[in-house]
């Protein structure tokens, strides 16, 4: 991110650039494209498709780096993203950096609960089934997996959803069940 010789537009896109890394730094979190999505759509920063335009940049110029799992696209910073940021940051404004050390505030509670409960499946061909993991983490330590396999797409989409939303409960259930505990 070079700004002299910019024209305005260049700069206005080259600002909301700076805006996406300092939220990614902020957070300390790979964030999912919706993720950075809800936070550039909730005040009008950014539209949709220029932020789309914006990350596929910032990847390419190896500010941010691509990852995927579980199917979902994930954003982090580089080290030369890291040191963009830190370089640039006296540019946004304070009031846009108070924005977004809210915003940090108010989700990245729920954003980090994404990561410590998973519950995806697939199909197996081999198989004709549909192979289920559910996971909690916490801090990188895996506190449980399940893998489960059924017959119908239904079945495993209904394990999934119950797994993220009764997650808590099923947790202590099972626990206590292994501890032999009523």
């Amino acid at each position: 991110m070079h700004e002299e010789n910019l024209n305005e537009h260049e700069k206005a896109q080259f600002e909301k650039k700076l805006l996406l890394l300092y939220l990614i730094d902020k957070m300390d979190l790979p964030l999912t494209q919706s993720q950075i999505s809800e936070f550039a759509l909730e005040d009008d920063y950014i539209n949709y498709f220029s932020l789309q335009q914006f990350l596929a940049d910032m990847v390419e110029i190896n500010y941010l780096e691509k990852s995927f799992e579980n199917n979902t696209s994930y954003y982090s910073l580089t080290d030369q993203g890291l040191v963009a940021v830190e370089y640039f940051k006296k540019r946004i404004p304070a009031q846009l950096k108070n924005k977004i050390k809210k915003y940090v505030e108010r989700n990245k509670k729920n954003i980090k609960k994404d990561y410590e409960v998973i519950a995806n499946y697939f199909y197996d061909k081999n198989s004709n089934e549909y192979i289920i993991k559910c996971g909690i983490y916490e801090d990188e330590m895996t506190l449980m997996e399940l893998t489960l396999s059924v017959v119908s797409r239904e079945e495993a989409k209904l394990i999934c959803k119950n797994w993220r939303e009764k997650v808590n409960i099923l947790y202590g259930e099972i626990l206590n069940k292994l501890l032999g505990e009523k």
